[in-house]
Order: C-alpha cells, then structure tokens, then sequence
C-alpha cells in the first residue's frame, strides 16, 4: 500500500485595498493553500470566493477588481509562488 501524497501548502500575504477592505473587515491575512496545481492570481481569487458571502460577491466574475503580485500590477493568469504579496483592489479613477 502506497502513502497518500500530501500536498505542499504554500503561503501568501493578502492585502485589500479601499471599499474590500470595509467589505472583508479585515485590511491584510495571510492565506495558505495547496500547490496541487500551478498556481496563479485566479487560484487565489477562488480560493477567497469559495468563503462565500462577501468573498463571493465582491469576487465575482465581471466585478472589477484588480491585482498586483509583490507590489506590480498583474492578470488573473500571472503566477504565484510562495510568500508573494497579493494585493487586491477596485480599480481607481481619478478627476
């Protein structure tokens, strides 16, 4: 009989910006997951969605929101590797 693999957590600094972080309470976390897969922005989005209730519905498909991995904006595929920062946040308009 053969052991069942474990997958690896691996860690990511989560930070919200503007009405996210009022919608999530909360203004930064730290999220663990496992890399049973490659991992990218949307992994981490499906993640939070899959809490349900404002996770769900300020991360929905279609919201606009944005992302950047360590301090540089990046898509919805951009990878992601252990201890990156995420952040997330509505896009800005300025006047």
């Amino acid at each position: 009989m053969q052991p069942a693999s474990v997958a690896t957590l691996v860690s990511f600094r989560l930070v919200y910006l503007a009405r996210l972080r009022e919608a999530f309470g909360r203004e930064r976390e730290t999220l663990e997951i496992a890399a049973d897969r490659p991992l990218t922005v949307d992994a981490i989005i499906d993640a939070l969605r899959g809490r349900g209730g404002a996770w769900a519905s300020e991360l929905a498909q279609g919201r606009a929101v944005r992302f950047a991995v360590n301090q540089r904006l990046a898509g919805r595929t951009h990878p992601v590797a252990d201890g990156d920062e995420i952040a997330i946040f509505p896009p800005v308009t300025g006047g």
